[in-house]
């Protein structure tokens, strides 16, 4: 039963065009040995060297994601605190003809409202709209709670070639399955 469950996840993998996929914890030198395959990956598949970029760049932004903002992480105990791991997936793929990269990680209830609005947003803004925004951004301070420079989502949705798509799956009382879907 092991196997035959294994080959059918694997085969429906395959079916839905994935080429990498991740999940569990996952930290900084975790995504750097996801990224190397992930360049190897499009490399040996001789991706378009802007198409590449593209997708390692958003891979990379969304791995962050999940490493800053899952609410589900590891708190180490002993000193000096090792960086962060956080529990999450990734998954880098083709459908129809483009790539995609989708992420999911778990967050707060509380944060869902002022996520959804953003990401509404950024959604809803055209090309010039982005890139204004981001050097908006930019000249400002960090949103509170940032563990970066508030740009990510920004980022993300520059580099995409459609609007981003995202969704949220209540888990509980206190806690929802947030996945962002990017296309390139």
């Amino acid at each position: 039963m092991l196997a035959q469950d294994f080959l059918s996840f694997h085969e429906a993998s395959r079916r839905n065009g994935v080429i990498l996929s991740f999940g569990g914890d996952i930290s900084e030198n975790v995504l750097f040995s996801l990224g190397e395959v992930l360049k190897l990956r499009m490399r040996q598949e001789e991706t378009d060297a802007g198409v590449a970029k593209r997708v390692f760049s958003i891979f990379v932004e969304q791995a962050q994601n999940v490493i800053r903002y899952s609410a589900d992480r590891i708190q180490p105990e002993a000193e000096p605190k090792p960086g962060r791991v956080s529990s999450g997936m990734i998954v880098v793929g083709t459908e129809a003809e483009r790539f995609f990269v989708v992420c999911g990680n778990e967050v707060g209830n509380a944060e869902v409202p002022r996520l959804r609005e953003r990401l509404d947003h950024i959604a809803g803004l055209t090309g010039d709209e982005l890139k204004r925004f981001y050097r908006e951004k930019l000249r400002q301070a960090p949103d509170e709670g940032s563990l970066g420079g508030s740009i990510g989502l920004i980022e993300i949705a520059r580099r995409s070639s459609a609007p981003v798509e995202y969704d949220f799956q209540a888990i509980g009382t206190d806690r929802s399955l947030f996945c962002l879907k990017a296309y390139i």
